[in-house]
């Protein structure tokens, strides 16, 4: 097996050339061409932002719809009141509930996101310090606390997603599937990169975009040429 791998890894490295920036559409093709895993690989994004990670006013976070999705199934806790438990499952949540809340402090994480309403928030205090360092505590900003849950959790479903800098100013997502044709993976960049851009942080001065990096999973990585498609 690993002799396979080492054959398919030295295939991929050759049709990469590490000194030369694709633009998007070359990229979205190679993608396809590099991924040698046999199950449907995620491709994800990394986008490096020349931005001051000390100051919180240039932290960049946000949401945008995926026109194609993201080609897999999100997993949604909904933590609403009694009266709103079946308008959330009706709309797609896995799981609803604060009852949750005890089975979380027990260990339980086997969710992507939680969607809460802002009135059961002071009820998370409890499992913060669980959710918080795994990305998972619900967030205003990231539409995942909502007086409408039932519309929140409908457009996660659809292909909404989430997305902030670590404390390196990099962005991580996934945006697709190996699986995608290279149209639905450049429309789904271009999404989400019009998204970042327009978040630039006021204070934020020089280049904006260090780099864009595109890779499917256990594959290389392709560095994208963001003047290929941003602001066109």
């Amino acid at each position: 097996m690993s002799k396979k791998l080492t054959k398919n890894r030295k295939k991929i490295l050759e049709k990469i050339n590490k000194n030369k920036k694709y633009s998007l559409e070359e990229a979205s093709i190679l993608l396809k061409e590099i991924s040698f895993v046999k199950f449907d690989a995620s491709v994800d994004i990394s986008v490096h932002l020349n931005i001051d990670t000390r100051n919180p006013n240039q932290m960049v976070r946000g949401t945008v719809r995926l026109p194609h999705g993201t080609g897999r199934n999100v997993c949604i806790l909904a933590l609403v009141t009694k009266n709103k438990e079946l308008e959330a499952k009706e709309a797609g949540a896995d799981y609803v509930g604060l009852n949750y809340l005890e089975k979380i402090k027990s260990g339980w994480l086997d969710i992507d996101v939680i969607v809460a309403m802002p009135s059961v928030m002071d009820q998370l205090s409890s499992v913060g310090k669980i959710l918080g360092p795994r990305g998972l505590m619900p967030n205003p900003q990231m539409d995942t606390v909502s007086m409408n849950p039932v519309n929140s959790i409908k457009e996660i479903k659809s292909g909404k997603i989430s997305f902030k800098t670590d404390r390196y100013g990099i962005i991580h997502a996934s945006i697709g599937r190996a699986s995608f044709n290279s149209q639905y993976i450049s429309n789904n960049v271009k999404a989400i990169m019009n998204k970042i851009t327009r978040s630039k942080p006021s204070s934020s001065k020089g280049s904006y975009i260090k780099s864009i990096y595109l890779s499917t999973s256990m594959s290389s990585s392709i560095l994208v040429d963001s003047k290929s498609f941003i602001n066109k």
